[in-house]
């Protein structure tokens, strides 16, 4: 099995994206799967199900805050090499119109720096069919050392 502390992190999610990794719990539940990726920009699609939907019969506000905040982590993780870690320190989400069920979107995040200390990226959630924009965010980040 691969070990994610002797890899960069492109090479981790590039590994995760073509199942040589585990994927987290919380990708599964909530339907993110990485589609693309490179240095500073990952791509991951997802259909919010019924399961995801609030009172109103919407997707409710915390899947539209769990897709960026995903996309715009994994943004960060792209950049960092072997033995750096990121965690949030901050992020905020744009809701732009609601969002049925499934439809499928595209959440794109794009690092526009990535320094000694801290990152910054955007993210991005359109309809994969009509590029129709649902939600916009933006993060920062702190990088560390991996401990131990």
């Amino acid at each position: 099995m691969m070990d994610p502390r002797e890899m960069s992190g492109l090479e981790f999610l590039t590994a995760l994206k073509n199942g040589d990794v585990e994927p987290p719990s919380m990708a599964l539940t909530l339907g993110f799967r990485a589609v693309a990726m490179e240095h500073g920009t990952i791509k991951f699609h997802a259909t919010p199900t019924e399961a995801v939907l609030n009172p109103m019969g919407v997707v409710h506000g915390g899947w539209y805050g769990a897709l960026p905040d995903t996309v715009l982590g994994c943004a960060v993780q792209t950049t960092l090499p072997k033995g750096r870690i990121y965690t949030t320190l901050e992020y905020k989400v744009n809701l732009t119109r609601a969002l049925p069920p499934g439809t499928e979107v595209a959440a794109t995040g794009t690092v526009q720096h990535a320094g000694r200390t801290t990152a910054v990226a955007t993210a991005e959630i359109r309809g994969v069919g009509d590029g129709t924009l649902y939600a916009t965010g933006s993060t920062t980040c702190l990088l560390m050392d991996l401990p131990g």
